[in-house]
């Protein structure tokens, strides 16, 4: 009886052993929950945001840097006791904002009430320097710093874009895994596009705490914790005091300046008008501030210079000089008589040739020209006919860059439109359409639709007389020197260079003789421009120019867009050519062309 007693008892010990031994298993091997708890109330891990690039122009100024921030972060299951009163007087709150901040904490993906998860962002240097003394009163709260952006000088704002917090919909595509959520991210321009060059690589520290939280030192002596890797710097294209001048001159105007050296690509100016503060979407005011900026009417966020698409108007007359000239369908010796009671036409001239047709902006003459390019009795059928040669234009002109995105180094860039035949199919629906249907585009009016950057790169490519470099805002990434090799590779037209001399030659004429002679002239250089007012009714015409100098080995190409301003030979070519001189000389020599683009009353 007593042996098997013992046996009995015997069985119940392994029994309860066994079940233990499975417990204990369960806790250390199965379920990770309970190491990370005892992990948690030893260990605090603390992330190490990296430092992002710095963003300088082409000459070395700085445009963007970092300045502190800091997030106030909470292990819940840690906070014991708290002052309420106190802690609102501390963070400066209201007692219901404390309680959202406590009933959002919750609802949040990444919390756990064993693990750090942030509390409150976005403290500036002055909110930290309040609370820091402060902090140890509140068992459970703990400082996490990290940079954000600050900058030299309110200018380029939608060329630089700005940084803000990933948001969830971002987070979820992410398929790196490098992003978390609350870390930065660039939002637009060049801080988007060259995110994965600015960004760096975040590191994490562990620190060893006592009973009541307080931080004792490195967990064994720094041994597991990982450096952050700052992001590297970017040198821009950007001259900085030439694109703070062509903001000065847009200053309460909607449109857009680009300006570009023809030699290499690089945008030295891109005014977006009208823009705003970039210090605006920092720190904690950034959603309000957000909110009002994006539902402003006047759409400071719309980056003209590569999302608006407008008629190029008369400038276009230039282009179709050259695939006229290409085609063998005139020379430059070629007269037209300015036969008005077909289409509409302005001053006194009657019989030009085409560098006479040019300087004038004479619409019946490349009516003209377009009708012989594009009926040349290919087919005896008219609208065929008018179908064979429009595909042939298509192909000169899509080659200037025309009808496409151009891949500048920045986000939401738009393709323009140059009418096809397969585009006039559908917008006739199946129907027949010949010349007749589609001389308007002629002369930059109709179905054609250009990108500022486009006109300011045609200019570059007339400069070049026949070869542009995709435009781009990056010069150089970190130390390389070089910016990124899409960036170095020249693009031809089909149009021969012998061609762009006539069209130099013209333009040349239209600022010294012609519709830009008034505000586009310099003293000491020659300018070679055009002007183009577009029709916008029942708005008056936007008013357009697009110019490069010296005619001789160029320096700058420019195009500038002021929209509702009437004729492109008044605040167009005035601006144009202030932001020429400024380049070359360093200031304007005509303060009286300042002042009146300053007025801004273009339409008196």
């Amino acid at each position: 009886m007593n042996e098997g007693r013992k046996e009995i008892i015997q069985i119940v010990f392994v029994l309860v052993a066994l079940i233990f031994l499975v417990k204990l298993f369960f806790i250390q091997v199965l379920d990770d929950r309970y190491a990370q708890l005892a992990n948690s109330n030893a260990i605090l891990r603390q992330i190490d945001y990296p430092v992002r690039g710095l963003i300088r122009d082409r000459h070395g100024k700085l445009i963007v840097y970092n300045t502190p921030e800091f997030d106030l972060q909470i292990i819940h299951r840690e906070v014991k006791n708290l002052d309420t009163a106190r802690f609102l007087d501390v963070f400066s709150l209201t007692r219901a904002e404390l309680l959202q901040t406590f009933k959002e904490l919750k609802l949040k993906k990444e919390y756990s009430p064993v693990k750090p998860t942030i509390f409150l962002t976005k403290l500036s240097a002055r909110d930290f320097a309040k609370i820091e003394d402060n902090i140890d009163e509140f068992p459970g709260f703990y400082i996490q710093a990290r940079t954000t952006r600050a900058y030299n000088a309110q200018a380029a704002a939608n060329a630089i874009g700005y940084v803000s917090e990933i948001s969830k919909t971002k987070l979820e595509k992410d398929k790196t895994g490098i992003y978390k959520q609350g870390d930065y991210i660039g939002q637009s321009g060049i801080e988007a596009y060259y995110e994965q060059y600015l960004r760096g690589t975040r590191g994490v520290r562990f620190k060893l705490r006592n009973v009541d939280g307080i931080e004792k030192g490195s967990f064994r002596d720094g041994e597991m914790d990982t450096l952050s890797t700052p992001g590297q710097d970017l040198t821009t294209t950007l001259d900085l005091e030439l694109q703070k001048y062509g903001e000065y001159l847009m200053k309460g105007k909607s449109g857009s300046i680009i300006a570009i050296e023809p030699s290499t690509g690089e945008i030295l100016s891109m005014v977006s008008g009208p823009s705003y503060d970039p210090t605006l979407l920092t720190g904690k005011n950034y959603s309000s501030n957000f909110v009002l900026i994006s539902n402003d009417t006047m759409k400071p966020l719309f980056n003209r210079p590569l999302m608006a698409q407008y008629r190029p108007g008369s400038i276009f007359k230039i282009a179709q000089a050259m695939v006229a000239l290409q085609e063998g369908v005139i020379t430059p010796e070629t007269r037209i008589r300015c036969d008005r009671s077909i289409i509409d036409c302005h001053g006194p001239h009657t019989n030009e040739d085409l560098r006479g047709a040019i300087t004038n902006s004479c619409n019946p003459y490349f009516r003209d020209v377009l009708r012989r390019m594009l009926n040349k009795g290919k087919s005896n059928n008219p609208f065929d006919d008018t179908r064979i040669g429009l595909a042939e234009w298509d192909k000169h002109i899509g080659s200037f860059g025309f009808g496409k995105r151009l891949g500048i180094d920045l986000p939401n860039e738009k393709n323009g439109l140059v009418p096809s035949p397969a585009f006039y199919d559908r917008a006739y629906g199946g129907r027949p359409w010949k010349f007749s249907n589609i001389y308007s585009i002629a002369i930059g009016e109709g179905e054609n639709l250009v990108v500022p950057l486009q006109m300011a790169n045609f200019a570059a490519t007339v400069a070049n007389k026949g070869y542009y470099i995709t435009p781009h805002l990056v010069k150089s990434i970190g130390n390389s020197g070089k910016p990124l090799p899409a960036y170095i590779e020249k693009h031809y037209t089909t149009i021969d260079s012998m061609y762009f001399r006539v069209a130099a030659d013209a333009m040349q004429r239209v600022v010294e003789e012609g519709t830009g002679q008034y505000r586009a002239k310099l003293k000491d250089v020659i300018v070679c421009g055009k002007t183009g007012t577009v029709q916008n009714d029942p708005k008056p015409a936007h008013a357009v120019f697009i110019a490069f100098a010296p005619k001789e080995n160029p320096r700058i190409a420019v195009s500038v867009y002021v929209e509702s301003a009437g004729q492109g030979g008044r605040s167009a070519a005035s601006i144009a050519s202030l932001m020429i001189e400024k380049y070359l000389y360093g200031a304007t020599q005509r303060p009286q062309i300042e002042e009146y683009v300053l007025k801004g009353k273009f339409l008196n």
